[in-house]
């Protein structure tokens, strides 16, 4: 018999990720006899708390973690696994005219027209979306509008209560009750963001941890991926 403490799992994972795990939790929990704790960061946090010397057991993260020396370091080279994809969009509170934002040019407009926005700068994503900004050459414009929000999961809910005009983000967290999807943003500045799972060096559990890797490439999570408006990866090593 194990002893409750080292009965549990602990993950560290992308707060863009978080409704997803929360769904498939229970189904690796019942399979393993292990409790998964996680914590749900942004990627600065999530090199912050990795680098400090927390304890943890495995990653779901978004692919830049481990462009840290810092934090790759920490991490074994096998398993690691691709395990999600996701690009990005726009969303308006329900029943308001939607933007166009079919081209780079009108999306632009549309932003400019807005009288505020919602998302996470201090992320992965966020700094995407950032970056969008600094190439449609808005970037000191948007500052103004922005209505910054502490988690991926409140961008939605500033929307819908009127907070913000606009929502961008990845696009499975954009889907929430009060809000309509305006669209993705146009080809020229879509990007996917990957969240990638691997497992701690020193972890004392690293039989559960690889299992927990193996577990989000099953059917079942593949299925609940798709279902998030995800795109299942493939499993590939660093």
């Amino acid at each position: 018999m194990t002893t409750a403490e080292t009965n549990e799992l602990k993950v560290i994972a992308g707060g863009s990720i978080a409704a997803l795990l929360k769904e498939l939790a229970p189904q690796f929990e019942k399979a393993s006899g292990y409790k998964l704790s996680i914590h749900f960061d942004s990627t600065p946090n999530i090199i912050t708390r990795m680098t400090s010397g927390t304890p943890f057991d495995a990653i779901v993260v978004p692919s830049d973690v481990f462009r840290d020396g810092g934090a790759k370091a920490l991490l074994a080279t096998s398993p690691v696994a691709d395990i999600a994809l996701v690009g990005y969009g726009v969303i308006v509170r329900a029943g308001t005219p939607k933007p166009d934002i079919s081209t780079p040019s009108v999306l632009k407009r549309g932003l400019l027209d807005a009288k505020s926005v919602a998302f996470l700068p201090a992320s992965a994503a966020g700094s995407y979306i950032t970056r969008v900004f600094e190439q449609l050459g808005i970037a000191e414009e948007m500052k103004a509008k922005t209505r910054v929000q502490a988690t991926p999961a409140q961008i939605a809910p500033a929307v819908a209560r009127g907070e913000a005009e606009l929502g961008l983000f990845l696009t499975n967290v954009l889907i929430a009750p009060g809000v309509e999807f305006a669209g993705p943003l146009p080809p020229p500045l879509q990007q996917q963001l990957t969240f990638t799972a691997a497992i701690a060096a020193d972890t004392k559990e690293a039989d559960t941890a690889r299992a927990f890797v193996d577990f989000l490439m099953t059917p079942s999570a593949v299925a609940a991926i798709k279902a998030a408006g995800m795109a299942p990866g493939t499993r590939q090593t660093y």
